[in-house]
């Protein structure tokens, strides 16, 4: 019971009170009966009886029916002139609301029994006061019909509300399961990126203890290579230790799921976008930059996010893709555009509040790109999508910093300037036999 229904049914049976009062100062409507008893003080305080209780018909629908419907009656029985019983009427609509729909059949019963005592009730009193024949059938005949009408309209306004609230049961219920499935996606994707650095981290002590066994043997026969392993091993410590600022504080605890590696080279995106190509989506590439040794971190997460983008690509897209990467000296900036299949599952590519939802690719794609420091940003309608990542590698001077917005895809290359990826493979190809 919110305040606002408070105040609407209270605002109710001030308007039923009034209009009893009324009604009761004209004598009935039309001409007033022949010795029909005018308004006074037993009057006003019978019409609060027979109205005022609405403003608690959601709390007590069935008490406040039965002291309206006995005060209406001790009206009538007294000769007042109440040819509206407003206050019943809206008591029996309450009664409706609240009980029509009861499982316990005798509480059902007892509410339909006490408006049908009400109708009796009507009944013996009007023809004890000597109404005539013709009255009476009219009385017999309208009075029912009314009332079972607002039985009728109480149990559709119930079922009406039943079913809302179950609708909004359902939407919270679906919006738990989301968070839910989010959460549950977050840290799958985390525990993966643990366990690839665990790899990572794993092969640079590998070559920090054979460094520095070399380093040992060589120490009094040649001082020179001894000096190259300790600068090797420093190079890898100092690697490492990037690796871990990067993404230890902000894992979970490992659960064994899916600890698959991929390539961290990052020539590895070429392949990638050639297996894509020779599955049969068309795509049109732009690959530029100067291709330096990425962090391992950085080179997988690369490559999970253009495998997942092309993969939406596929599953939703009209099977061509454009593709924008640029190796940039502080980030990798990904961009992949692709028309979306009319009549498919657009929404579930999702950009929030763009084309709906974000699934489980998108919450994995940006945990990887947020655990590295960067940004990725999706959007996106009923004709296409856009996903725009940028990963930095570049090692700030003073502690962690976040990386700047990354532009969305239309704007990272124009599509006039991208050319199909079968092109600049067969370039890359005729560079490596001129040099």
């Amino acid at each position: 019971m919110t305040r606002r229904n408070l105040t609407i049914d209270a605002g109710v049976a001030g308007l039923v009170f009034g209009a009893t009062l009324a009604l009761l100062a004209a004598r009935g409507f039309g001409s007033p009966y022949p010795g029909a008893r005018g308004l006074d003080v037993t009057g006003v305080v019978l019409a609060a009886f027979a109205s005022l209780p609405l403003a608690v018909r959601r709390i007590r629908a069935l008490t406040a029916y039965l002291v309206i419907a006995v005060a209406t009656l001790v009206l009538l029985w007294l000769g007042y002139s109440l040819d509206g019983p407003f206050g019943v009427a809206v008591a029996t609509y309450g009664v409706s609301v609240a009980y029509s729909g009861d499982r316990r059949r005798a509480r059902r019963a007892v509410a339909m029994l006490a408006i049908v005592g009400f109708l009796v009730a009507v009944a013996v009193g009007y023809a004890a006061a000597g109404l005539s024949g013709r009255a009476m059938v009219t009385l017999l005949l309208v009075w029912p019909a009314f009332f079972v009408g607002l039985w009728i309209a109480g149990d559709r306004t119930r079922l009406r509300q039943e079913r809302i609230a179950a609708l909004a049961e359902r939407a919270r219920r679906a919006d738990r399961e989301a968070q839910r499935e989010r959460r549950l996606a977050a840290a799958r994707e985390r525990t993966r990126i643990a366990r690839e650095l665990h790899d990572s981290a794993g092969h640079a002590i590998n070559v920090i203890l054979v460094q520095a066994g070399a380093a040992r043997l060589l120490h009094d026969r040649d001082p020179e290579r001894s000096r190259a392993a300790i600068g090797a091993i420093e190079q890898v410590a100092r690697n490492m230790i990037g690796e871990i600022d990067r993404l230890v504080g902000a894992l979970r605890e490992d659960d064994g799921t899916d600890g698959s590696s991929v390539p961290a080279d990052p020539s590895a995106l070429d392949e990638l976008l050639g297996q894509y190509e020779a599955a049969g989506l068309q795509i049109t590439a732009d690959v530029s930059g100067t291709r330096g040794v990425l962090p391992p971190s950085v080179a997988w997460a690369a490559y999970r996010i253009l495998q997942e983008a092309l993969t939406n690509a596929v599953r939703h897209g009209t099977g061509t893709a454009d593709v924008a990467i640029e190796f940039g000296p502080e980030a990798v900036e990904i961009a992949v555009a692709n028309p979306v299949r009319r009549g498919g599952d657009a929404d579930r590519l999702g950009a929030e509040g763009a084309v709906g939802r974000a699934g489980h690719g998108i919450v994995g794609m940006r945990e990887r790109a947020l655990l590295l420091g960067g940004t990725l940003d999706v959007a996106g309608d009923r004709r296409s999508f856009r996903l725009a990542a940028r990963l930095p590698h570049a090692r700030p001077a003073e502690g962690f910093r976040s990386a700047a917005p990354v532009r969305l895809a239309a704007e990272l290359r124009p599509v006039g300037e991208l050319r199909p990826f079968g092109e600049l493979r067969d370039d890359a190809g005729r560079r490596e036999v001129a040099s």
